[in-house]
């Protein structure tokens, strides 16, 4: 199929609409607010039937979303930053409930200072509410992750929300050559949405009852059993994808890593930006390779320490801060998960990119001759917080 220019955002849209998506609600935030604008005009314009609802704010966005998905409708809301936050009381509920809500987490740095650009920051405030969480690199990727979201969210098995990230701005907004999905290959990919538990008045149900102190551990027990189960069905599905489009996504990439005896690790968009460092380092003779994490929730363990076992040093590029902590979460994320091998590669984190600011393929090596800095001294465990001046 022929590619088109499109910009990330609406290609996202347009890919959402062609799952026959029956409920859009959110609330207006940038950088993300492109991708329900066009999903509003489609609606508007005839060209989706479903129902839009704008509403007051993103914590009533996610409670229309609970209340959408609970009666059986194929539900798909977008936000950023502090949307996120204003919404995230609800999505520990959504999670929870079993609700299978799709959402398009356009990344954007938590305020203050005020800012409108891209980090990691608000996803990883939201690491541990219970979703499905995925990273894109590119706008295929976000295309392909959009019908991708529903197969996995609503398998019978799963029954559980799902968050694709995309990088604010320096993916949202930008246009790119993609490979758009027709309606045929949806249909293949994507069966009706038939849910588990819905709310219905001829069987009625409760959803959302309250718990008392002997009963909530064991609802917990059991939702953290359903997401780590749900890495089976995440696989099939992009086992799925493939066949439909000819793209084959893994849970962990890697890049030039056979041999590799220093490795990046990025999620999102500073994958590609790296990939240019990597090449550049090889051509000088040094040892460098390249992990891309694109599955964040479940996290991927075993692929994980198969990709790093042969590694004696990764360079794991972070793009929030864990204050007063280790330094960033997907560094720390990643030492937990190296901690029983048999000889784990040596850790050192950089924190990069925050609000936006450009990572060019010369930091990405100066940082590699920084970390091998530390680890002769013996610091790797202090993190860095690259390019502060002053």
């Amino acid at each position: 199929m022929a590619r088109e220019g499109m910009e990330v955002s609406i290609a996202a849209a347009e890919a959402v609409a062609l799952c026959d998506t029956d409920c859009i609600a959110a609330y207006p935030i940038t950088p993300q607010t492109h991708i329900v604008e066009h999903l509003a005009e489609l609606v508007a314009d005839g060209e989706l039937e479903a129902e839009f609802i704008p509403v007051e704010s993103e914590h009533s966005a996610m409670s229309v979303c609970c209340g959408t998905a609970a009666a059986g409708a194929r539900t798909f809301t977008s936000t950023s930053s502090q949307g996120l936050a204003l919404m995230s009381e609800i999505m520990f509920i959504a999670a929870s409930l079993r609700l299978p809500v799709v959402m398009a987490l356009v990344n954007r740095s938590l305020s203050g200072p005020l800012s409108i650009w891209n980090d990691h920051s608000d996803v990883m405030s939201v690491r541990d509410c219970g979703w499905i969480q995925v990273f894109v690199e590119d706008g295929q990727e976000t295309v392909d992750h959009m019908p991708w979201a529903f197969r996995v969210a609503e398998d019978p098995a799963v029954s559980l929300p799902v968050a694709v990230n995309l990088d604010g701005f320096i993916l949202s907004h930008v246009i790119e050559p993609i490979e758009p999905w027709t309606k045929e290959m949806v249909q293949k990919f994507l069966p009706p949405f038939s849910p588990v538990n819905r709310l219905h008045p001829d069987q009625p149900l409760t959803m959302g009852a309250f718990a008392m102190p002997d009963l909530f551990t064991e609802t917990k027990m059991a939702q953290n059993q359903a997401l780590l189960k749900s890495k089976a069905i995440i696989l099939k599905a992009w086992e799925e994808l493939l066949q439909v489009t000819g793209r084959r996504y893994r849970p962990v990439e890697t890049y030039q890593t056979e041999g590799a005896k220093i490795l990046l690790v990025t999620m999102g968009c500073l994958g590609q930006t790296a990939q240019l460092a990597v090449d550049a380092l090889r051509e000088e003779g040094e040892s460098v390779g390249l992990v891309k994490l694109r599955l964040w929730r479940p996290f991927p363990f075993e692929e994980f320490r198969k990709a790093v076992e042969e590694a004696e040093l990764l360079l794991v590029i972070d793009r929030a801060i864990s204050f007063g902590g280790p330094g960033g979460p997907v560094a720390s994320e990643l030492r937990n998960a190296l901690y029983h091998a048999k000889k784990p590669p040596r850790v050192v984190n950089m924190i990069a990119g925050l609000a936006g600011r450009d990572v060019q393929p010369n930091d990405f090596e100066q940082m590699v001759e920084q970390a091998k800095a530390k680890v002769a001294e013996g610091k790797e465990d202090d993190y860095l917080i690259y390019g502060v001046r002053g």
